[in-house]
C-alpha cells in the first residue's frame, strides 16, 4: 500500500500577499489529497501561540491532528504539526525541544492504520549549518525507540545537494524533492524528506507554483511511499 505524506512550511498562513488566509491553505493540501501532513509555521510565534490553521477547519478538511502539546491552544510543538487521515491513530507522541543558537523543535509520532505502523516527523532546523547537524542527529536517535520505517520531513533550512549533507545512519536516504523556496521563484531545495530503512518510493516532487494560490513562501513537497518492515 502506498502513503502520499506532504510537507509544507505555511508561514503561519501568510501568503505572498502578506494576507494571513488559512483557507487557502487548506485548499491547496486538499487539492494535492495527501493522507499525511507535516507542517512548519503552523502556530504564531507567541504565547499562546494559537494555530495558524484553526482546529475546526483542518478537521472540515477530512484531517485529524497531533495533539503535541495540550497544554498550548497549538495544534503542533514549535510550529511543528502532523496532520492525518482518519484511518490513522496515534499511539505516541514526542515533542521535541532542538539544540542550537534559536529556538527549534520538531514533533515525532507513532502512527497505525491501514495494516501498517510508521514513525513521523515533522521538523524545522536553524539557520546555523553547526546547529542543524545536531538537531537532525538529536531527531533521529529520538525516533529510533518508536520504532521504523521513519519518515522526516520539513524545512531543513539546507540547500547544498548530496545525501552526506547529513550523516545519516546507514541505509538512511535524504530526498530533496525539487527547488521548494523562494514560492515567487524558486532556486533553493530547503524542504525535504528523509527517509529510514524499509521505504520504497515511487514517486516525489514540489507542487508548482502555480497551483499553490501564492499561499505561503514556501512550496508544499510530496512524496509515494511504501513500507516493508514495520517492526
Amino acid at each position: 500500500m502506498t502513503l502520499r505524506i506532504a510537507s509544507w512550511n505555511i508561514r503561519k498562513a501568510v501568503g505572498l500577499d502578506w494576507r494571513r488566509n488559512p483557507t487557502r491553505v487548506l485548499h491547496v493540501l486538499r487539492a494535492m489529497a495527501p493522507d499525511i501532513v507535516l507542517l512548519q509555521e503552523a502556530d504564531r510565534r507567541l504565547p499562546p501561540r494559537h494555530p495558524a490553521l484553526p482546529l475546526d477547519a483542518v478537521r472540515a478538511a477530512g484531517w485529524n491532528t497531533v495533539d503535541a502539546d495540550p497544554r498550548t491552544v497549538s495544534i503542533g510543538h514549535h510550529g511543528n504539526a502532523v496532520l492525518l487521515h482518519p484511518d490513522f491513530a496515534t499511539t505516541r507522541i514526542e515533542p521535541l525541544d532542538l539544540p542550537g543558537l534559536e529556538p527549534r523543535g520538531a514533533v515525532l509520532t507513532r502512527i497505525e492504520g491501514r495494516g501498517m505502523a510508521l514513525t513521523l516527523g515533522a521538523l524545522h532546523l536553524g539557520l546555523k549549518r553547526r546547529d542543524r547537524l545536531r538537531q537532525m542527529a538529536h531527531v533521529i536517535a529520538a525516533a529510533a525507540p518508536l520504532g521504523g520505517p521513519v519518515v522526516l520531513g520539513g524545512d531543513l533550512n539546507e540547500w547544498r545537494p548530496g545525501p552526506e549533507v547529513f550523516d545519516l545512519p546507514p541505509g538512511w536516504t535524504l530526498l530533496a524533492p525539487g527547488k521548494s523556496f523562494h514560492a515567487d521563484a524558486p532556486m533553493l531545495p530547503l524542504d525535504r524528506f528523509v527517509l529510514g530503512r524499509g521505504i520504497t518510493l515511487h514517486g516525489h516532487g514540489v507542487l508548482p507554483r502555480q497551483q499553490c494560490a501564492r499561499a505561503s513562501d514556501h512550496l508544499p513537497i510530496w512524496a509515494e511511499l511504501s513500507f516493508g518492515d514495520t517492526a
